[in-house]
């Protein structure tokens, strides 16, 4: 089982970013946080890396759900969604799988959710 869904898109990279963020919030997903890796290891190690966006994603609802059906979730949360562009200069997409991440916890209500939330990433990633 793959841990994530990716797909490569005709975009370029800021256009890819703001695509995904579109799809995602016609999910119910906001964008908590934006790491900027390729700023990030010029910054700290002064090392030259392709473009790299991490956006953590969350759907309120589901992150609600699943906080309380599994107290220590917070670890796994939020969805992460990498947006990079590959050494041909194509831009690739890719979201965590949650049900691969979440293998490890045996929680049947939380398995719902995940398998829930599993389709709404998939869509995004499918919709690109």
């Amino acid at each position: 089982m793959s841990y994530y869904f990716n797909k490569t898109v005709e975009l370029d990279f800021e256009n890819a970013i703001n695509k995904v963020t579109e799809e995602l919030k016609k999910e119910g997903f906001g964008v908590l946080t934006e790491i900027d890796v390729q700023a990030t290891l010029k910054k700290k190690l002064d090392v030259d890396f392709r473009k790299y966006k991490i956006l953590g994603a969350c759907n309120p609802g589901y992150a609600h759900k699943a906080l309380q059906s599994e107290k220590y979730i917070g670890t796994m949360l939020p969805c992460n969604v990498i947006i990079q562009e590959n050494e041909d200069g194509k831009v690739e997409i890719s979201a965590v799988d949650p049900i691969a991440s979440m293998q490890a916890i045996k929680n049947k209500d939380l398995g719902n959710i995940a398998n829930e939330v599993r389709e709404k990433l998939r869509g995004v990633i499918d919709n690109l």
